[in-house]
């Protein structure tokens, strides 16, 4: 349901001064004081809950306690909402999408956290790293080279899945399609993206500079031909694509990670696997561990007597396992690894590893 925490507005509407004028306030327009009778009223009215009906609401601007009361089974009213606060932490504080930021893994992560533990007693979280409004994941939060793009496109996948929640798949990401070289304004066609391109012209922003932010953070990236196969247009169409393929659709496609045991898309189908075989990820609780290190990821996930530890090497450079912060797991199962052979005391790049403690 499209934006639908906007169907109740505040009492009253105030002026403020806005950084982008193509974009909306949504703090000001958002989460009104009759969300949730209209919401029920919905649910009640068509039946949401009685049929059996899964709804899935785009909440942008809504918090933790929002999206908890609306996700509450006893409230009746939506199952799960999709939420945005861990799609601007690459970006300036305070200011538009295109303030292109370095991401802070600490930052990152600790979000995701608040979400696990604020939702952890009522409501349910959403998760995903890339939907059609959302750059592609492995050029954003991972390492789309040649080296790393593989294994970071696995580990990002092993983080999101071991979280409490619904995972996500967005079309290509279970491959790890990655963004496209776009290099001029003419090979978009997003009216965000047109819109910030005239808007920062006028104000005097160089064009290297726009082009850098449109390159990371276009949705147009997330809209070109799925990659089926090598050929021209991926296997997409026999016709003309409104964007042309990526030119990388001839290692990066469908066809070709179906066939490779080792590929993106053979990790997707363990971890889901995973999921459906083990009830302790999909309603284990969760402990984010070591949540100021700048390199790994690491947190439990607890069901009665069972325990998993996920570690995840969320960089381009090998990380040291710590000695403390983390539970004794030297004789731990591995149940999933992104990596052969596990070094005990360290995590090579982008290795993430799923362990079953004693």
């Amino acid at each position: 349901m499209d934006v639908i925490n906007l169907i109740s507005k505040p009492a009253e509407l105030v002026s403020e001064d806005v950084i982008d004028p193509n974009s909306a306030s949504f703090g000001e327009i958002a989460n009104g004081p009759r969300l949730d009778e209209f919401l029920a009223e919905m649910n009640r009215e068509v039946g949401l809950d009685e049929r059996n009906l899964i709804t899935v609401g785009e909440t942008p601007g809504a918090t933790i306690e929002v999206a908890q009361r609306i996700t509450d089974p006893a409230r009746r009213e939506l199952n799960m909402v999709f939420t945005f606060e861990h799609m601007g932490i690459d970006q300036v504080p305070g200011a538009s999408k295109w303030d292109l930021a370095p991401l802070s893994l600490p930052a990152l992560k600790g979000n995701l956290a608040d979400w696990q533990y604020g939702l952890a007693e009522a409501g349910w979280n959403s998760l995903y790293w890339d939907n059609h409004d959302q750059p592609r994941a492995v050029s954003r939060f991972g390492d789309d080279s040649a080296e790393h793009r593989i294994n970071s496109a696995k580990t990002l996948a092993t983080v999101l899945h071991l979280h409490k929640g619904t995972p996500y798949v967005y079309q290509g990401e279970e491959f790890g399609m990655t963004n496209s070289p776009f290099t001029q304004i003419g090979h978009y066609q997003d009216v965000e993206t047109l819109n910030y391109h005239r808007l920062a012209t006028a104000r005097g922003i160089p064009e290297d500079d726009i082009l850098a932010s449109l390159a990371a953070k276009s949705r147009d990236h997330a809209r070109t031909p799925v990659h089926w196969d090598d050929t021209e247009h991926a296997g997409f169409t026999t016709g003309t694509p409104w964007f042309a393929a990526n030119p990388n659709r001839v290692e990066i496609n469908a066809r070709a990670a179906v066939a490779d045991p080792g590929s993106v898309f053979a990790h997707f189908q363990r971890l889901i696997r995973l999921r459906h075989n083990d009830e302790t990820v999909r309603e284990g609780r969760f402990e984010l561990l070591l949540p100021d290190h700048e390199q790994i990821w690491a947190f439990t996930r607890t069901l009665g007597d069972s325990r998993l530890l996920v570690l995840a090497n969320c960089s381009s450079t090998p990380a040291e396992i710590p000695g403390g912060g983390l539970p004794a797991h030297a004789d731990a199962e591995l149940v999933l690894g992104t990596h052969a052979d596990p070094d005990p005391s360290t995590l090579a790049p982008w290795e993430s590893r799923i362990l079953r403690l004693s």
